[in-house]
C-alpha cells in the first residue's frame, strides 16, 4: 500500500484554493488535480498547488478522467452546493464502470442543500463503500482545538461539564454571485454559515473521545431576517455586482439557532449560533466560547496580535490580502496571517489524509454532515413558524426553506 494519498479538487474557487494553501502542511499526500466547468480556473488552481510545491497537480477534463487517473487516490468536493448531486454522480458512476479506484471522499460543507439531497449524497457514496470525510475546517482550528483540549482536562475534570457554547461566523457577503442566490445555494446565510456555527457549539459541548451524538438536540429556536440586503439601496449594489435580484427573491443576511441538548448524564446544555452577511467590519469574523461552573473560554479570529495602520495618503486597489471578505484598505487594520492555517484548512486535511491512508478514524463522515443539514432545516422550520421545535420535528426529510423556494419575504 501507497504512503502516499494522491488528491483530487473538485471545484476551483476561494476555498479550493485555501485548501491547496493550506496543504504546505500537510504530510503523506501530494494534491494531483483539480476539475472545474471552468477550465481557465482548473488550470489556475493546478498552478497555484505547482508553484508552491505541494503536488504536480494538472487540470482534467472531466470528472471521470480525474476518477480514472490513477496518481489521484481520494477526491476533495469543494464545488458550488447546486452542483454537489450532479459531481458525486458522476463519481460514482465512474467507479462502478471500472475507471478507477478511490480511497476517500472529502465533501465541503454543506452536505446537501436540504435532508433529502444529503441522503441522496449518503446512498451513492455507500454504493460504491468509498471511506468519507466531512470537512468542517472550524472544529480544526489550532484555538477551538487547543481550547477544547484545555478546558476539559482541567476545568470540566473538576468542576463539571460545560453548559454554554457560542459560536458565530460573519462577515460582509460571499465571493459568489450563486452564494446568494437562494435557489442554488439552498438558503441565505443559515444555510451557508451556520452549518459552522452549529457543529462547533455541538463539538465544545462533547467530552473529547465520545461521539458528537453523545449530545443530542432535543429542542430548536430559529431565527432569519434580511438586515441589510433588502434595502433598496443595497438591492441596487447586488443586482450590479452579483446579478441577483433582492427586491424579487431575497435570501436571509442574518440568522441564529439556539439549540437545547441533552447530555450523557441528563443535564441540559445550550448551543448559540449565530451568522451574518450584513457585519460591518475588517473582515471575516470567526468567534467561539464554551462556559462552565468555574471556567470560560473565548476566542475571536480578528484580535490576531498583528495590526497594520494605513493613512488616507495609502491609497491602492481593494483586496483580500489582510483577511478574507477584506472590508477596507486605511485605518487600523487586523491582519490574519496564514489564515488557511487559523481557520482549520491545514490541521483538517492533514487529518483526513491520515484518515483515508488508514492511519486514524475520521472524526467527521457524511452521517455528521446529515446530522449538521437536520439541524440546519430544523431551524429554518422553526424560523418559518415562529416558535421553538422539538427535534427532529415533522416532515424534516421533505423540508425545503421557502428562501431556497424563492417564496420567503422578510418582515419590514
Amino acid at each position: 500500500m501507497s504512503n502516499r494519498l494522491g488528491v483530487g479538487f473538485i471545484g476551483s474557487g476561494f476555498n479550493t484554493r485555501f485548501h491547496i494553501l493550506g496543504w504546505r502542511g500537510v504530510r503523506d499526500a501530494d494534491v494531483r488535480g483539480v476539475w472545474s466547468p471552468n477550465a481557465k480556473h482548473a488550470a489556475s488552481a493546478a498552478k497555484l498547488a505547482r508553484d508552491i510545491g505541494v503536488g504536480d497537480a494538472r487540470a482534467h477534463r472531466s470528472i471521470t478522467e480525474m476518477v480514472a487517473d490513477h496518481a489521484i487516490d481520494a477526491i476533495w468536493l469543494c464545488g458550488p452546493n447546486h452542483t454537489r448531486i450532479a459531481n458525486v454522480e458522476e463519481i460514482v458512476a465512474a467507479v462502478k464502470s471500472g475507471n478507477g479506484t478511490l480511497k476517500g471522499i472529502a465533501c465541503e460543507k454543506p452536505l446537501g442543500r436540504n435532508v433529502a439531497e444529503a441522503k441522496q449524497i449518503i446512498g451513492l457514496v455507500k454504493s460504491i463503500g468509498v471511506p468519507t470525510g466531512y470537512l468542517e475546517n472550524q472544529l480544526f482550528a489550532p484555538h477551538i482545538e487547543a481550547g477544547k483540549k484545555l478546558l476539559w482536562a482541567r476545568g470540566v475534570a473538576t468542576t463539571g461539564r460545560p453548559y454554554l457554547a457560542r459560536a458565530a461566523e460573519e462577515h460582509s457577503g460571499p465571493h459568489a454571485p450563486w452564494f446568494w442566490n437562494g435557489k442554488l445555494q439552498g438558503g441565505g446565510v443559515l444555510n451557508d454559515m451556520l452549518c459552522h456555527s452549529a457543529l462547533v457549539v455541538r463539538h465544545l459541548l462533547t467530552k473529547p473521545g465520545d461521539p458528537l451524538s453523545s449530545v443530542k438536540p432535543v429542542r430548536i429556536t430559529g431565527h432569519i431576517a434580511s438586515l441589510k440586503w433588502s434595502r433598496p439601496e443595497y438591492v441596487k449594489k447586488l443586482k450590479s455586482t452579483m446579478k441577483v435580484d433582492y427586491a424579487k427573491a431575497p435570501s436571509e443576511d442574518f440568522a441564529s439557532a439556539m439549540i437545547e441538548f441533552e447530555t450523557p448524564d441528563g443535564t441540559i446544555a445550550i448551543g448559540e449560533a449565530t451568522t451574518s452577511w450584513s457585519f460591518v467590519g475588517a473582515g471575516l469574523r470567526l468567534s467561539a466560547e464554551l462556559l462552565g461552573p468555574e471556567y470560560s473560554m473565548k476566542w475571536n479570529s480578528l484580535d490576531s496580535g498583528l495590526q497594520l495602520f494605513f493613512s488616507r495618503e495609502v491609497t491602492g486597489r481593494a483586496g483580500e490580502d489582510l483577511v478574507e471578505k477584506q472590508n477596507a484598505e486605511q485605518g487600523v487594520m487586523p491582519v490574519v496571517p496564514e489564515e488557511y492555517l487559523a481557520y482549520g484548512y491545514t490541521n483538517e486535511d492533514r487529518h483526513f489524509v491520515r484518515a483515508f491512508l488508514g492511519e486514524e478514524k475520521a472524526l467527521l463522515t457524511f452521517d455528521d454532515g446529515l446530522e449538521v443539514v437536520k439541524i440546519l432545516m430544523a431551524a429554518y422550520q422553526s424560523a418559518e413558524q415562529g416558535k421553538t421545535l422539538a427535534f427532529p420535528p415533522k416532515g424534516l426529510d421533505a423540508f425545503v426553506p421557502q428562501v431556497a423556494k424563492g417564496t420567503w419575504r422578510p418582515q419590514q
